[in-house]
């Protein structure tokens, strides 16, 4: 123990309550269970190592979550901030790895007739287990001596021959002759507080964790630091879904209460020594990017993959995928009933934003049977408590399966490389009495600058369906209809003459898209279908658009293999 200084007893309403650790000149962490009656009774800290010394006023600042019932309640951590800064060398932090290996720990508590302190020798019992994410579980180091009892609450658990900090008593088993506690190691009391992270045992200084080099400490440190003194707006968990590689741990349930939480999970919980590379150079791509107000999308897909299941006709295998940082995150997969799909969807669409990059504009893209193109995807609720359709909250599009082949993403792409330029989409019609073969529209949609197919109508009943079948197997990158179509048409067809509901969506699509790129048109479809669910009659309303930028979709470090297996 070296005579360290930076023990403290903690006294509510001038009776001993338990103990606590000094972790920067003003501050000591105990449990919440400790000063469950701060806010009623005077609190002080002590240090019994330093004899004579006054007790120093106290009070809780900060509180990992503890909810005052049980004491197996997680977040029994609390921060007390000193009236005064005391002379005193705070303690140094260490990961609980540092524990493993029957390494002899020693906690030093004040049980009742013991003001001044005494030890208790342990041992962590299975090496690096984590009970429910929260506690790792001691066992007396013998048979004998002093068990961990009343009084031992919040004291630091500390390697005999370092004197180093690796966790804090929160319990002990009360049975008889038992002799079991539990400590909240140094990773999770930096989980519930990152206070302890800027805090470390000496100015600049970070406390060790498991596995990554000290560089990724100082570095993410000063990347958080900046983030934070920014202003920073950035969800946590997005940017370790980003971050993380396909065997990393997933982000807790609860998800994380800051960048600093995030970025100590990474160090302490993940073992891929690329992740806190890939986790800070994500950060540091944020920082440097500049606020974006229109330009060109950065898309970030949700995509939704609906295949026959082999069921039944109206069985579907589904399954959902985010995609980021060039990786594919697999989110759910299984097998649907046809009248399930619009809840299925919003339930696992949520989801799938955990793993986008942050600050890249989200996009829901639907793969289909080409039998279901038509399907109204964008007219499902965004969320099982927001009736809201999901086309006027995202822009939503949807895809053929058969234009996932390697073949047809490999012509997609140079399309696509090609476009990057463009500055507008020219649309090329087809209306409701189109004459030519269909091979002359594929003709066309080869020229350069061309990419957008308008259908005034597309149902397979409709005479330019052979035209709409060639641009989707062609492929043409970009096809828009009309679900709606055009209602005239039948067995004697439609002359697209005046009134024709097919011709009125062509005019009108050709001047909205006029002088759009081809990489907004997603984002321009998402702006119609707003005005249109304001609008009962507007002619977009049943709007389809078929986008399909295969460098959006890289499948090249798929995060893991399928969630489930295809067999319902």
């Amino acid at each position: 123990m070296h005579h360290a200084e930076w023990h403290a007893r903690i006294e509510c309403g001038g009776k001993v309550a338990g103990a606590g650790f000094l972790v920067a000149g003003d501050k000591v962490l105990t449990c919440a269970h400790v000063v469950e009656r701060g806010d009623r009774a005077e609190l002080t800290v002590s240090f019994p190592q330093r004899p004579g010394s006054e007790p120093v006023p106290a009070r809780v600042v900060a509180h990992g979550g503890w909810a005052a019932g049980h004491l197996a309640d997680r977040g029994d951590l609390a921060v007390l901030e000193l009236a005064r800064e005391v002379a005193i060398t705070p303690a140094a932090l260490a990961s609980a790895d540092a524990a493993h290996g029957d390494r002899r720990l020693v906690a030093y508590g004040f049980p009742a007739g013991y003001d001044e302190g005494t030890l208790a020798e342990y041992r962590i019992t299975a090496g690096p287990f984590l009970i429910s994410r929260e506690w790792i579980q001691l066992e007396a180091w013998s048979g004998h001596g002093q068990p961990l009892v009343a009084g031992f609450s919040g004291a630091a658990v500390t390697l005999v021959d370092t004197g180093e900090v690796v966790g804090m008593v929160t319990a002990a088993d009360r049975a008889r002759d038992v002799r079991t506690g539990r400590m909240m190691p140094t990773e999770v009391i930096r989980r519930y507080w990152s206070g302890v992270d800027v805090l470390g045992p000496a100015p600049g200084v970070l406390a060790p964790t498991p596995g990554h080099a000290h560089a990724h400490h100082g570095r993410l440190r000063a990347l958080v630091e900046q983030a934070v003194r920014a202003g920073l707006e950035c969800d946590p968990v997005r940017l370790y879904g980003d971050a993380a590689g396909p065997f990393d741990p997933p982000a807790p349930p609860e998800g994380f209460a800051s960048l600093w939480a995030a970025a100590w999970f990474v160090l302490c919980e993940v073992d891929d020594p690329d992740t806190p590379t890939r986790f800070a150079e994500r950060l540091d791509a944020l920082l440097g990017a500049p606020a974006r107000s229109g330009g060109s999308p950065e898309w970030a897909p949700i995509l939704v993959e609906v295949r026959p299941s082999g069921a039944g006709s109206d069985v579907y295998r589904v399954e959902v995928s985010a995609y980021s940082g060039r990786r594919r995150h697999p989110v759910a997969s299984d097998t649907v009933a046809e009248d399930r799909l619009p809840a299925y969807v919003q339930d696992h669409v949520e989801a799938a934003f955990r793993y986008l990059t942050p600050g890249a504009d989200e996009l829901i893209a639907f793969a289909l049977p080409r039998d279901r193109l038509d399907l109204p995807v964008d007219r499902w609720g965004s969320a099982p408590d927001d009736p809201t359709p999901l086309g006027c909250t995202y822009p939503v599009v949807v895809t053929d399966h058969v234009r996932r082949t390697a073949a047809k993403r490999h012509v997609l792409t140079r399309v696509w490389d090609r476009l990057r330029t463009c500055e507008d989409a020219p649309l090329q019609r087809v209306a409701c009495d189109c004459p030519d073969n269909p091979m002359k529209l594929r003709q066309r949609m080869r020229q350069p600058g061309a990419c957008l197919a308008g259908f005034a109508a597309a149902s397979p009943r409709a005479r330019t369906r052979p035209h709409f079948e060639e641009s989707v197997t062609a492929p043409a990158p970009v096809i828009v209809w009309s679900r709606r179509g055009c209602e005239t048409q039948g067995d004697t067809g439609c002359a697209g003459a005046d009134g024709c509901p097919g011709t009125a969506f062509l005019d009108a699509l050709d001047a909205r898209f006029a002088h759009v790129p081809p990489a907004e048109l997603p984002r321009t479809v998402l702006a119609l279908r707003e005005e249109a669910d304001a609008e009962e009659d507007h002619w977009a309303r049943d709007i389809q658009l078929l986008w399909d930028d295969p460098r959006c979709f890289t499948d090249e470090h798929t995060a893991a293999v399928h969630l489930r297996s295809p067999i319902a």
